[in-house]
């Protein structure tokens, strides 16, 4: 989640260059901007008929269906009866297209088990249309903090499925994201926004992996001060974002000039394969190299730095500092980021080699059917707030990469090797040079990668051997063909650390845990996570820390059941919907996919 928004910076830079005549580099007309129709003040439904041509709007899974979210009201939180997710098909110049937006005003956007629903289902119809002959365009109204952390590990999950639809539709139409302004682009949804076909911002728009005071509760204030709102727009603002080359247009907050953006998005098309920025793994390595985080530049040196298209920078790389010499900002410890062993221990175990390094602290491991990565510690991460295990910038680069690498090494075998995810990682780095840098954007090269492996054929098992927090869980791991899980209690599956978790729902760790026994979601227990329809295989260990023979046998042998069962099965994620344990919990999903199915095509 993120804090409340401020606006008044990115008013005072709307008014500045509405005054210089131009804003992206087309002339403004001051008259226009005077009389300007905000699209921010807009709710969900009225943005998206501002958008679409005048009396085609259709919506579908509107509020008289009642899909409501099941886990609010037992928390004492009234839920809203099309849970905050508006579904309209209409047309843009006369093309058929569907809009989803999200209600900024309920539960601050955040993405819980239905609006997820919705939002992915319809992008998968959207595909299945586009494969038949007719593409169907998708426009993303994004106002999110993330996850709806009283939904979290449901939501966590809808985000995966999210970022899913919308790689299966982007090459058969294009998917264009906005991100107007009030709330911002945040948590797993801003991955999904760094997959899009094309982004349009305006200059109240905030886009980030994390927010400030999401940061500054995990790392405290020294790393980024909440407060502080010029540095916010400094660092993840609409302006920053299309400077820098991470969002293609940038207009005044006003609904015809947001139309016409998305019009021209629209008309476009979609992008070349291997051209989108979420594949531009080159452009992701040379920016990152440019970044010293002993001496990171200012933010509004990155637009010379990198320029404004997402392409080569014109700089050479910085001058990295490793160690003693990086010092990380005091801040919250929590017990959670204590550096573990587990993964390094698991991959050497179940390869029976010792594991090279991609970087550091990503670790790869070849066998003849199956090839293993793991994240680990690396105390001397010039990325310092990544040090414990941690998915930063250069973590997501250097797995996008091996993605990358894997399929292109098994295009001429006659059956591509399984890739396996040894996950223990305590959630992505909260740091200010990470959100500088464009994390969402890092991310959403690594998810783009390992759907393109998946895709192509590769069996993606993840297995849980530790931590598995947050945007680090859904960059590696949560894309999985198949789940295995350790039954330990160092085991831990969740969208966010647990005190952070409590400060922004606004309850005590005690609180969290004792709803958590009647809500599975919000459980940190791993045996209650396995009941929400995710999970392949509960696996029991003597010692999960120091496996002995036994367990490694076990466990391989559960691996090797869970790639027979993800060759034979579909190449996307839909069998999460299809498990036992699914069918009664995720009855609510299961609801929205066959509403939506049924309505998609009625007139």
């Amino acid at each position: 989640m993120t804090s409340t928004t401020s606006h008044d910076s990115g008013e005072r830079n709307e008014v500045a260059r509405a005054l210089g005549a131009s804003i992206d580099g087309q002339s403004i007309d001051w008259q226009r901007v005077l009389h300007r129709h905000s699209f921010l003040e807009l709710d969900a439904l009225g943005r998206a008929e501002a958008l679409l041509d005048e009396g085609s709007i259709r919506v579908l899974c509107g509020p008289f269906e009642r899909l409501e979210s099941p886990w609010l009201e037992p928390q004492n939180v009234t839920p809203q009866s099309d849970d905050g997710v508006i579904v309209a098909r209409g047309t843009i110049d006369g093309t058929g297209v569907v809009v989803l937006s999200i209600e900024q005003a309920f539960q601050g956007g955040g993405t819980g088990e239905v609006s997820g629903a919705k939002i992915s289902q319809a992008l998968r119809l959207a595909a299945a249309d586009s494969r038949s002959g007719t593409p169907v365009p998708a426009v993303l109204l994004l106002e999110t903090g993330g996850v709806r952390l009283q939904e979290a590990n449901l939501g966590l999950n809808a985000v995966a499925e999210i970022c899913s639809a919308l790689l299966e539709l982007r090459p058969l139409a294009p998917v264009v994201g906005v991100v107007a302004g009030s709330v911002g682009s945040f948590g797993g949804i801003s991955i999904a926004t760094g997959l899009c076909t094309h982004v349009v911002v305006t200059p109240e728009a905030r886009i980030g992996l994390n927010g400030a005071a999401v940061i500054e509760q995990e790392a405290g204030v020294e790393e980024f001060d909440s407060s502080d709102h010029a540095l916010i727009w400094a660092v993840d603002g609409g302006e920053q974002r299309r400077r820098t080359g991470l969002a293609d247009t940038l207009v005044v907050d006003d609904a015809d000039a947001l139309r016409d953006a998305v019009r021209q998005a629209v008309a476009a098309g979609t992008t070349r394969p291997g051209a989108h920025r979420s594949e531009r793994l080159d452009v992701l390595d040379a920016r990152l190299a440019t970044i010293d985080p002993a001496n990171p530049p200012e933010p509004a040196r990155l637009r010379e730095m990198w320029g404004d298209t997402y392409d080569m920078p014109p700089t050479g790389p910085a001058t990295t500092h490793r160690g003693s010499d990086v010092q990380p900002q005091a801040g919250t410890t929590h017990s959670s980021m204590t550096p573990s062993r587990r993964g390094r221990t698991w991959i050497t175990a179940l390869s029976g080699t010792t594991p090279r390094p991609v970087i550091d602290s990503v670790l790869r491991a070849d066998t003849d059917e199956a090839v293993y990565l793991a994240v680990v510690p690396d105390p001397d991460n010039h990325f310092y707030r990544a040090r414990q295990g941690q998915v930063g910038v250069t973590e997501s680069a250097a797995l996008a990469r091996t993605m990358r690498e894997i399929t292109a090494e098994d295009d001429g075998r006659a059956e591509r090797r399984a890739i396996v995810a040894v996950v223990d990682l305590p959630s992505q780095a909260y740091g200010r040079i990470e959100e500088m840098a464009g994390l969402h954007q890092a991310m959403a090269s690594a998810v783009d990668a390992t759907e393109a492996a998946r895709v192509a054929g590769h069996p993606l098992i993840t297995l849980v051997v530790g931590q598995a927090l947050s945007g680090g869980f859904l960059t590696h791991g949560l894309q999985a063909s198949q789940i295995l899980v350790l039954d330990d209690p160092g085991v831990e599956i969740h969208a966010m650390h647990k005190e952070a978790a409590a400060h922004i729902t606004l309850r005590t760790v005690d609180e969290l845990d004792r709803l958590a026994k009647k809500i599975p979601p919000l459980s940190y227990d791993v045996r209650d996570w396995a009941t929400l329809g995710f999970c392949d295989g509960l696996l029991s260990v003597e010692d999960a820390d120091t496996p002995t023979e036994g367990d490694v046998r076990s466990v391989a042998r559960d691996i090797a059941d869970a790639v027979t069962r993800a060759r034979s099965g579909p190449t996307d994620l839909s069998n999460r919907l299809e498990s036992v344990q699914a069918k009664k919990v995720r009855k609510a999903s299961r609801t929205v996919r066959d509403t939506l199915a049924r309505q998609w095509n009625e007139q």
